[in-house]
């Protein structure tokens, strides 16, 4: 299976809320996964489904190009999200074992296909988890990232299996 941008968005979706404005969650006012500190100009309250994502696909999902197995691509999509496309990016680098630097150009992309898949997917994840649990608003938002992560690990096994 190629996951389709729509097919990973459905996917992510389920994870984002409605509107929130949680004064322990440093990215601010929020909805649907889209933070003001983010997109300082955006209308957070008034956005809408579709203009979401457009910034998903515009934002996360584009700037991985066709990195990855379907199974590598849409974890890397989902930690893009939840903590951004660099930090995403640089943590897939790392499991890799080449410089990250942030840039998935064709020294990553090297290393990624000469790795099995199914060890750069664990190992990612894993590189996941570990970042998530290091950052001191895991007390507060750790179980949810830990679902989320749960149900993703679901998706990698279901996408592995191509």
């Amino acid at each position: 299976m190629n996951l389709t941008f729509e097919q990973a968005f459905d996917r992510l979706i389920d994870h984002e809320g409605g509107y929130v404005c949680d004064p322990r969650d440093p990215g601010g006012e929020t909805k649907y996964g889209i933070c003001k500190r983010s997109y300082p100009l955006l209308n957070i309250r008034a956005l809408d489904l579709d203009t979401a994502r457009a910034i998903y696909r515009k934002d996360f999902w584009e700037p991985l190009g066709d990195c990855c197995h379907t199974s590598i691509r849409f974890q890397a999509f989902d930690f893009a999200v939840n903590s951004g496309i660099q930090t995403a990016i640089r943590k897939l680098q790392a499991v890799l074992g080449v410089a990250d630097d942030g840039h998935f150009g064709p020294i990553s992309r090297q290393a990624l296909a000469a790795a099995p898949v199914s060890d750069v997917l664990l190992r990612y994840v894993a590189a996941r988890l570990d970042f998530l649990a290091r950052l001191s608003t895991w007390p507060t938002f750790g179980r949810g990232w830990a679902r989320r992560i749960a149900n993703d690990l679901r998706y990698a096994a279901e996408d592995n299996e191509v």
